[in-house]
């Protein structure tokens, strides 16, 4: 019983920090709105790339399946040239901004807004 009552005052007399480390709460401390805008920025093309990806991939399933019929044949044809055709915008893009970064030192992906 006395081991029982000394963790219980041992405990009660640990003080406990309230305050956010490090983790998601830490994190989110620091958050500003140019790091918001270069974030979602670099979500909007790897979604984009994913995406244009994902339909190239079906493109090449429904060519394949499509067994030598002429109209599925053609239409998943036109959908792989659609799927590259966006995936090469997608990268141009993403070089474009980056030439502008290395040319013009303005780092798209990473802005930095002046504050009055």
């Amino acid at each position: 019983m006395k081991d029982l009552a000394t963790t219980a005052y041992l405990l009660a007399e640990e003080k406990i920090n309230l305050q956010p480390g490090k983790g998601i709460a830490g994190e989110l401390q620091g958050l500003k709105l140019d790091n918001l805008v270069g974030g979602f920025l670099n979500l909007i093309l790897v979604l984009a790339a994913l995406v244009f990806f994902f339909i190239l991939v079906i493109g090449g399933v429904k060519y394949i399946a499509s067994g030598g019929d002429k109209t599925h044949t053609e239409a998943a044809r036109s959908q792989i040239t659609a799927a590259l055709i966006g995936l090469v915008i997608v990268f141009a893009a993403w070089a474009i901004a980056s030439l502008i970064g290395t040319f013009f030192g303005i780092n798209i992906f990473q802005l930095e807004i002046p504050t009055v």
